[in-house]
């Protein structure tokens, strides 16, 4: 499903951002990457929604190489990526409707799909009935469900997710943690970038965990303490 081979991004200022990373995310599997700030976490997220294009080696997502993908089919290519941001992104001046709508009218969907599938993704976040609603009605932690919702009405076969719970309390980002995790036992690839150490701890999901852009440890699902992080 997602696949780093020796993967190298340089930006124009010099800085190495990632040095020879290489992993690889199978189908249906759900992953946490952690690491400390600056350690290339959300450099990785945006190679794989193809943001950026590696200097050096290989990203394969859907068996597709983004190197190859044209800036004609970047959009195209996107339409199977769910992207959730920790500062939401939301339109203020559109209705919930519309901001869970916007990457299917993109996708050339007909008014009446684009309905019942924002209607379902909102029924899958809790939030059906706010469709009129002005996001900034909704408290923080239904406006991540709202740019969740966006993420997912598409029916991505990957969903990527930078610090999606950076912003709320501890409870509220076990309930956004629990609905990934929803999500992903119905097939959907989930890749969760998060300095939340405490709050993973109590999830048996693999951790793949990045320093100086290189994969500093990769553990299995299951067999994560919190020693192997100490340090972060």
């Amino acid at each position: 499903m997602i696949r780093f081979e020796h993967v190298h991004k340089r930006y124009p200022n010099g800085k190495d951002a990632l040095r020879g990373i290489s992993f690889s995310l199978e189908r249906g599997e759900m992953a946490f990457l952690t690491g400390p700030s600056g350690a290339g976490k959300s450099t990785l997220l945006k190679l794989i929604t193809l943001i950026e294009k590696p200097s050096r080696g290989t990203v394969l997502v859907n068996n597709q190489n983004t190197s190859r993908v044209s800036r004609r089919r970047i959009p195209r290519f996107r339409q199977r990526i769910g992207v959730v941001f920790q500062d939401h992104k939301l339109l203020y001046d559109r209705s919930v409707f519309d901001n869970v709508a916007l990457p299917l009218v993109i996708g050339g969907l007909g008014p009446r799909e684009i309905a019942r599938r924002v209607r379902a993704a909102l029924d899958q976040v809790g939030l059906l009935g706010r469709e009129r609603h002005a996001p900034i009605t909704l408290s923080t932690g239904e406006q991540q469900r709202v740019g969740i919702a966006r993420a997912v009405a598409s029916r991505p076969d990957v969903v990527v997710a930078d610090e999606p719970t950076g912003n709320l309390d501890p409870e509220l980002s076990l309930e956004i943690m629990r609905l990934f995790e929803r999500f992903n036992e119905v097939g959907v690839t989930m890749l969760i970038a998060t300095h939340d150490l405490d709050l993973i701890s109590r999830m048996s999901h693999r951790r793949l965990r990045i320093v100086d852009g290189q994969v500093a440890a990769d553990v299995p699902a299951g067999e994560a303490g919190h020693d192997w992080e100490a340090g972060d």
